[in-house]
């Protein structure tokens, strides 16, 4: 494909989540009150006996409705970057299947009441459907919000078990990678 059609293609894809996540969280909410991230960070960590794993990915849009305090995440699954180009592919094709499901999704709430408009700190309990390779799994999870100047910084920090979400590790492999990785999760919200 030329440098333009992927240009065209990515921009289709750029309108096509932000389509999502308005249509998403705007159920019962005006626009004003949905804040979003397109280049939110994705990285996971795995620590296995023969060495360890390790990938991330910028390109995760992320959703936050101020009044409501739902949240949303997808990240294309193959924009997820490794140090090595054959573990990136056996990832894509071996364990996530990406052909057949191509994107990772979250969407849940902040069960905390939140001033997103007060410079702060706040540790609160962010909880929702973690869907991948096709399997929803309900999670509750510790995340950090700071807010600050009209920005608003969210992280988070929680474990998957491959597992359950029918990641099929193969026997041959089966001692040298981990059953369970640790997902890291930043996105940046701007208040209009």
């Amino acid at each position: 494909m030329d440098q333009q059609g992927c240009a065209g293609e990515l921009m289709g894809m750029n309108k096509w989540y932000v389509w999502f996540f308005v249509m998403f969280l705007c159920f019962r909410a005006e626009a004003q009150d949905i804040l979003l991230d397109k280049s939110s960070r994705i990285s996971f960590f795995s620590e296995a006996p023969l060495e360890n794993i390790s990938a991330a990915t910028a390109k995760a849009v992320a959703a936050l409705n101020v009044k409501t305090n739902e949240i949303a995440f997808k990240v294309p699954v193959k924009s997820f970057e490794f140090n090595k180009r054959l573990m990136q592919q056996h990832f894509n094709e071996n364990y996530m299947e990406t052909d057949r499901f191509p994107y990772a999704t979250f969407g849940g709430r902040v069960v905390e009441d939140v001033d997103w408009t007060a410079d702060g700190r706040h540790q609160v309990t962010a909880e929702g459907n973690l869907d991948i390779h096709g399997v929803k799994k309900f999670y509750s999870t510790k995340a950090t919000i700071v807010i600050k100047g009209g920005v608003i910084q969210t992280h988070a920090k929680f474990d998957v078990k491959l597992a359950d979400h029918a990641i099929r590790i193969p026997r041959v492999v089966m001692k040298n990678i981990a059953e369970v990785v640790s997902v890291d999760v930043s996105a940046t919200y701007r208040i209009p």
